[in-house]
């Protein structure tokens, strides 16, 4: 093994730990309870998708982020849900689902929002100030994420305040820490470069009617 490699990956190792002590320390005080989300008045409280199953039913961890954004919705946090997730591949739908779930639990039509190309962290920001025209949002997901998404939103000019939806205790999240650690420093770059999101389109005010993102 060569000295520069080793310098290389000393480099690379140490500039991870920095980055991910970052983006956590720069971003927990933006992670509140949810009586302290009702003076915020946000353009909207946005879900975050994750796996859905083979049933059309959402993944528990999918499930506990829509029971937490339609308790926010109910407690009068903001009267305009986005709900972000893959719906870019044939047969692979989070977004339909997750609007399903939420009109299932009493929430209208046209206040629900779906944003079909949030297929990733941070497209699902980038997409929410530059195509649904929000600037100040709510987001809804594990504490764990909440940081990287924070951050992003941060760095793309968005003023956003986090809701954790740790509802309970998730199989493989030692495995789901581990990734996440990885991903904090591919978007601690990419929000420092600000690229666009991979899939563009026509705005999409979210303070209209959720119903023209229906497909």
């Amino acid at each position: 093994m060569s000295i520069a490699f080793v310098i290389l990956f000393t480099v690379a190792f140490l500039s991870s730990i920095f980055i991910n002590a970052y983006v956590k320390s720069s971003t927990e005080e933006l992670i509140i309870a949810l009586d302290e989300a009702l003076s915020i008045k946000p353009d909207c409280i946005i879900v975050l998708g994750a796996g859905v199953r083979s049933d059309g039913s959402p993944s528990p961890m999918l499930q506990d982020r829509l029971i937490t954004g339609i308790e926010l919705y109910e407690k009068g946090v903001s009267d305009r849900l986005l709900m972000s997730g893959d719906h870019t591949k044939k047969g692979y739908d989070e977004v339909n689902i997750m609007k399903g779930y939420a009109i299932d639990k009493g929430i209208p039509s046209e206040h629900i929002f779906m944003d079909h190309a949030g297929i990733s962290t941070y497209d699902s920001i980038y997409r929410a100030k530059e195509i649904f025209q929000a600037d100040k949002i709510v987001i809804v997901t594990q504490k764990y994420h909440l940081y990287r998404a924070l951050h992003i939103a941060e760095r793309l000019g968005v003023e956003a305040y986090g809701i954790s939806a740790d509802v309970r205790t998730y199989a493989g999240q030692d495995l789901r820490e581990l990734r996440e650690k990885a991903a904090r420093v591919k978007d601690f770059i990419k929000a420092t470069v600000k690229p666009s999101s991979k899939i563009g389109g026509e705005t999409i005010p979210v303070n209209g009617n959720g119903d023209v993102t229906n497909d």
